[in-house]
C-alpha cells in the first residue's frame, strides 16, 4: 500500500526541496504538498514535479483545525512533516500575533487531527516538526548549541517555534504521539524568498542597490546549504526513534560583514565588474531589536547516530546559489514583482 505523507509549507523555500527530494526519491510514496500559498509560498519552486503522478498540492491555511481534521480524513496521512511556518525575525517584531496563530495554533491543530485520525493505532504514523536554532537564544563568542540546550527565545518568531517545540513534546509524552523535532541553522540556497539576506543582497547587487547592514555586521550564523537540510530531514524523517530531537547545522559559523563581503567578491567575478565595487554598496543601519549576538549548532548527535553530514563548504554551496539566481533570473524577478502569486490562479484554477 502506497504510503501517504503531508508536508506543510511545501510551496516554501526549505519545503519545496523537501517536496521535490521525496517526490523524485520515493515513487512509492504519495507526497500531498499542503501550502496557504502566502507571500512566501511559490508554486513556480515545483514547476519541475508538479506534474508527477506521486504529487498532489492543496492549497489550504494550517489555523483551520476543522478543515485539517477533514483532510486528514479524506486522504488518511501515514505521516506528515511539517514546514509550514511564519518565520522571519522581522515580520514577527511588526505583527507578533499572526506568528501565534501560524507557528502555535497551526501546529496544535495538526497535532490534533493526526492524533485523532491515528488513535487506533501509532504503528508506522510519524509526525516530523522541523524547527529552527533561534529557540536556543543567543551564544557568545564560544560553545555550540546542542539537543540540551535551554530555550531561551529573544523574539517573537522564536518564541512561536519554541512554544510548537513544546506541544509536540507534550503531544508525544502526554498521548504516545509518535513525534520527531529537528532545529536547523540558517539555510541558503536556490528558490529562497528575497527577504532573507543571501537572496536580497544578490538581487540589490545585481540592481547597484544599497546593502543595508544591521549595526555593524557582527552578528555570527551557522550557514546550513538548503539541498543538505533536506537530505538530513530525510534522514531523521526514516531512521529517528520517537520522541526524539535532532540538531541540524553547517558547520559554517561566519559573521554577517564577512559573508556579505565574500557575496560580493563573487558576484563582481560572476557580473565582470572590478573588484571592490559591490562592497561600496554595503549600507549600515540600526540594528534589529532583540538581535541575537552568535548561532552555531553541534550536530555531533545526527552524524554519528544517523550518519549524516553536510555535503559542502560555505564557500561551495555560496557558489552554487549565487549560479542559481543569475541563471533564473525570471524566478527572481517574478517574486520581487509579485507576480510569482498568478502561477496558482494559472496552473491550478484555470487549467
Amino acid at each position: 500500500m502506497q504510503k501517504k505523507i503531508l508536508i506543510t509549507g511545501g510551496a516554501g523555500f526549505i519545503g519545496s526541496h523537501v517536496v521535490r527530494l521525496f517526490v523524485n526519491k520515493y515513487p512509492d510514496y504519495h507526497i500531498f504538498n499542503l501550502d496557504k500559498l502566502t507571500y512566501a509560498g511559490n508554486l513556480e519552486n515545483l514547476r519541475d514535479i508538479e506534474n508527477k503522478p506521486n504529487y498532489t498540492f492543496i492549497k489550504a491555511d494550517i489555523q483551520e483545525g476543522d478543515l485539517m481534521l477533514k483532510l486528514f480524513t479524506l486522504h488518511q496521512f501515514d505521516a506528515v512533516i511539517h514546514l509550514a511556518a511564519e518565520s522571519h525575525v522581522d515580520r514577527s517584531i511588526a505583527n507578533p500575533l499572526e506568528f501565534v496563530l501560524t507557528n502555535v495554533v497551526g501546529t496544535v491543530n495538526l497535532l490534533n487531527a493526526a492524533r485523532h485520525i491515528w488513535k487506533d493505532s501509532f504503528e508506522g504514523k510519524r509526525f516530523y516538526h522541523v524547527s529552527t536554532d533561534e529557540v536556543y537564544g543567543s551564544l557568545g563568542p564560544t560553545g555550540y548549541f546542542t539537543e540540551e540546550t535551554p530555550y531561551d527565545p529573544h523574539s517573537p518568531y522564536s518564541a512561536s517555534k519554541a512554544s510548537s517545540d513544546h506541544f509536540v513534546r507534550a503531544y508525544h509524552d502526554t498521548y504516545g504521539l509518535p513525534t520527531v523535532i529537528s532545529n536547523c541553522s540558517n539555510n541558503y540556497g536556490a528558490y529562497q524568498f528575497p527577504e532573507k539576506l543571501i537572496p536580497l543582497f544578490i538581487n540589490n547587487i545585481r540592481y547597484n542597490k544599497p546593502l543595508p547592514v544591521y549595526g555593524k555586521g557582527e552578528n555570527v550564523r551557522d550557514w546550513l546549504w538548503v539541498e543538505d537540510h533536506a537530505r538530513a530531514i530525510d534522514v531523521i524523517f526514516h531512521k529517528a526513534a520517537n520522541g526524539t530531537t535532532y540538531n541540524i547545522g553547517g558547520h559554517n559559523e561566519w559573521k554577517n560583514i564577512d559573508l556579505i563581503r565574500l557575496l560580493c567578491k563573487i558576484m563582481d567575478r560572476k557580473l565582470g565588474r572590478p573588484a571592490g565595487t559591490s562592497e561600496k554598496l554595503i549600507t549600515f543601519v540600526k540594528d534589529r531589536a532583540g538581535h541575537d549576538l552568535r548561532y552555531a549548532i553541534d550536530s555531533t548527535k545526527l552524524q554519528k547516530e544517523l550518519g549524516w553530514k553536510p555535503s559542502v563548504t560555505f564557500e561551495e554551496g555560496l557558489e552554487k546559489t549565487v549560479d542559481w539566481y543569475l541563471a533564473n533570473q525570471e524566478w527572481l524577478d517574478h517574486v520581487t514583482s509579485g507576480d510569482y502569486q498568478k502561477y496558482y490562479e494559472e496552473q491550478y484554477i484555470k487549467r
